[in-house]
């Protein structure tokens, strides 16, 4: 039975959006026995991360990975393919299933604990009531003492791009085009870029990446970032960094050519743009409420999630950086727990950071830059997978883990992983630092033989070694 509502309102509390932040903020209210509604503006819940985004991409990452051979070709040779034709509807067919069934879960989660499921787009009409405006037009009026708005963010547009989902893409609608082509221009190398950019070059697509910056992903450690560029060349990537883009123009052909501002030109089948997200803010009548709008729809937020309005949180991508469900999940979960007396520093603990390029990069912590501006005495443990047996039975000869640690405390301060399985790898170094852990730890820790996680105990003793040489 759904809990009753004590307040004069009708809802303890309204979250608006069903992705990874809105499901854990409604999730957390309703165990703390608060009347919960969840407001999505489509019939299927789960938002970006399940429809269009994070689980779509993943799951046609892993298509890829199978059924282009590609983890299996140091042992095959460069021509191993497991299926010799591979079409766009091999690879979108796991896409499909997968997201079908996440939205059963989600649903099923939802209902299990007693959460009111709406469909329509919400506003505020002020500062405790939304108007939820259904298919049909017609709207509902629903009051609550306390609101998240978990509405997720979208592809960014430059008015630059004639996108017509044909040939030119965002990446929401990359995964509808109707079949794989030969050439492929990535217009921006960020995250999102990089991945579908590594995920075609893996099938033989011929990929050029267009970026106004001098190296990709420059957050990342500079020396994860210079073996992922080394990654995407082997792959037969070509990189155009320090470029911009004037325009992208689909000839009569069909093709697509991409002017530069420096006056070069790339011809291609298609083009993705990988431009950044805008937070889906638009329309929801926020600034009338006293929540101003940062730079492509932002939300300013404090260190729990309050906006302008302190009974209003905001939460996940529509808050900007780092847009990624795992943190966005906390933040939700965070944001209901702060408005209902519960205090949790769970984002003070060290967040993953996960990047699904192939191959995967992960990271905790800092990185030598960081370190380096910060004054810290570090040094670095190194293994590679190449040293490790697991490694040579996966066939990956150039993965790499890196350990940062404190020269005289031993305190690890960050690790960085770069090849197979790294955005599962990271969570042993993410909890050895979550413990106050020391290199100590790495080095005496017994892991399974043979296993990836064997790079911890190899980069260990790398560290000590280097520790002890300079003494």
């Amino acid at each position: 039975m759904a809990p009753k509502s004590s307040s004069k309102y009708e809802y303890d509390m309204l979250v608006i959006g069903s992705g990874p932040a809105g499901q854990k903020a409604a999730i957390q209210a309703a165990k703390l026995r608060k009347r919960v509604a969840i407001i999505d503006s489509r019939e299927w819940v789960g938002g970006n991360c399940v429809i269009n985004s994070t689980i779509p991409s993943k799951s046609f990452r892993e298509a890829i990975t199978f059924l282009s051979g590609y983890r299996q070709r140091t042992i095959y040779g460069a021509g191993y393919r497991v299926k010799s034709e591979i079409e766009m509807s091999d690879l979108t067919y796991r896409c499909s299933r997968l997201v079908q069934t996440e939205v059963d879960i989600i649903r099923d989660q939802l209902l299990r604990n007693h959460i009111q499921i709406v469909t329509g787009f919400a506003t505020f009409e002020d500062e405790h009531t939304l108007s939820v405006r259904d298919a049909s037009g017609g709207s509902t009026k629903l009051t609550a003492e306390y609101f998240v708005i978990a509405t997720g963010a979208h592809p960014y547009r430059p008015e630059n791009m004639n996108f017509d989902g044909e040939n030119i893409f965002d990446s929401d609608d990359i995964l509808s085009m109707k079949e794989i082509p030969r050439t492929l221009t990535v217009v921006g190398g960020g995250v999102i870029g990089t991945e579908y950019a590594s995920m075609f070059a893996a099938l033989g697509v011929n990929v050029t990446i267009i970026d106004g910056r001098n190296r990709l992903l420059g957050f990342l450690d500079r020396e994860i970032t210079e073996c992922a560029h080394y990654h995407l060349r082997s792959m037969g990537v070509t990189l155009r960094l320090g470029e911009e883009v004037a325009s992208s123009e689909v000839r009569e052909d069909g093709s697509v050519v991409t002017t530069l501002k420096s006056g070069k030109v790339v011809v291609s089948d298609s083009v993705l743009v990988s431009a950044g997200r805008v937070s889906a803010t638009k329309e929801m009548k926020l600034e009338e409420i006293g929540i101003e709008l940062e730079h492509k729809g932002k939300i300013t937020v404090n260190e729990v999630h309050q906006t302008a309005q302190s009974h209003i949180y905001a939460v996940g991508d529509v808050i900007g950086f780092p847009g990624l469900a795992a943190t966005a999940s906390a933040q939700g979960r965070l944001a209901s727990a702060h408005a209902f007396g519960i205090t949790d520093d769970v984002l003070q603990l060290p967040l993953p950071f996960g990047i699904y390029s192939i191959p995967e990069i992960s990271y905790v912590g800092k990185n030598e830059t960081e370190l380096t501006e910060a004054n810290i005495p570090y040094e670095t443990g190194i293994a590679r997978f190449k040293e490790i047996a697991r490694g040579q039975i996966l066939g990956d000869d150039d993965g790499m883990l890196k350990v940062l640690f404190h020269r005289e405390t031993l305190q690890i301060l960050g690790v960085h992983i770069i090849g197979e399985s790294a955005t599962e790898l990271i969570h042993i170094g993410q909890a050895a630092m979550s413990l106050q852990g020391g290199l100590h730890y790495l080095r005496d820790a017994v892991f399974n033989y043979p296993t990836l996680a064997e790079c911890y105990k190899v980069a260990a003793f790398d560290g000590y070694n280097k520790i002890h040489a300079s003494k």
